[in-house]
């Protein structure tokens, strides 16, 4: 039977789902699952066991947001600090990590999961890499952009998260999707994550209709302000073209055409080819550390 899809909602959950269902709908839900070892120490029950419960508790919250009609999900799972908890907590979630990932391996899963992550290794990553495109000759200085180091983040085939939802109590991001959350609703839920209910959910996707509005107007201002940017640095090209064919001053409109449009079709030919080597760069190294750990 499949783990996600085991049980059904109840008559009320489903009453109260299509209601929601009628207003603006998150695509994407982010979610830091925190407060397994305070559920631990609340229930006076090892560690492990509030983790496997926290394992559990993803399942059933698939479930609800399959419901719910979003159609993707990322969890923040282990951090890189999470590696200076103690060897056996570690060893304990690695073995328990291996468990149930490889039962949802074997579901059609819309599920992201950030593991051994930080945000700010993300992005000082995403920049090391367009650094190394330029160092190549794939990139010129003037392709770096917002709009490429979002291509670079190891989210760059999913949209942001609409909506990012804390458990625990804590009001904190803790370096998760700093870059991918600045438009998003972010929502800090008291409950701990093992006690997670469809009722918590429902409570943060009506949070984040409630402020559909706003966050969507931010988002289009912020997106019109990046192209203007972008047209801004093409247009100084083209002007410093015609400045040394000595064409400038006769203000010959169809050269600048002509020119802009060369420039854009050109930096979009070299972004490519770099993503392209990027991808195959990518694949070399995981398949290099797969042979290592094997």
């Amino acid at each position: 039977m499949s783990w996600i899809r085991e049980g059904e909602l109840t008559i009320i959950e489903r009453f109260c789902a299509n209601i929601i269902k009628a207003g603006p709908m998150p695509k994407h839900v982010a979610f830091i699952m925190d407060g397994n070892r305070r559920y631990a120490r609340k229930c006076h029950v090892e560690r492990q066991q509030g983790h496997s419960q926290g394992f559990d508790k993803l399942a059933q919250t698939l479930r609800w947001c399959l419901n719910l009609g979003i159609q993707e999900v990322t969890v923040y799972a282990f951090s890189i600090e999470n590696f200076k908890r103690s060897q056996e907590e570690v060893d304990g979630l690695m073995d328990l990590a291996r468990q149930k990932f490889s039962r949802l391996l074997e579901e059609q899963c819309f599920l992201n999961v950030c593991f051994a992550y930080t945000s700010r290794h993300e992005i000082s990553n995403a920049v090391r890499e367009m650094a190394w495109g330029v160092e190549q000759g794939l990139l010129e200085p003037s392709d770096v952009s917002e709009s490429l180091l979002d291509k670079c983040l190891y989210t760059n085939n999913s949209p942001d998260p609409d909506l990012l939802i804390r458990t625990s109590g804590e009001v904190r991001l803790s370096d998760f999707l700093l870059w991918q959350t600045s438009h998003s609703c972010l929502v800090f839920q008291s409950v701990l994550w093992p006690e997670y209910s469809f009722w918590n959910l429902c409570e943060a996707v009506l949070r984040f209709q409630m402020n559909y509005s706003a966050l969507q107007k931010a988002r289009d201002s912020y997106m019109e302000e990046r192209r203007r940017q972008e047209m801004e640095r093409d247009q100084a090209y083209v002007m410093e073209k015609l400045q040394q064919e000595g064409l400038a001053s006769h203000g010959d409109s169809r050269r600048r055409r002509t020119l802009l449009q060369k420039c854009t079709a050109m930096r979009e030919e070299r972004i490519q080819s770099f993503l392209q080597a990027l991808e195959h760069k990518r694949a070399d190294f995981l398949e290099r550390l797969c042979t290592v750990s094997a």
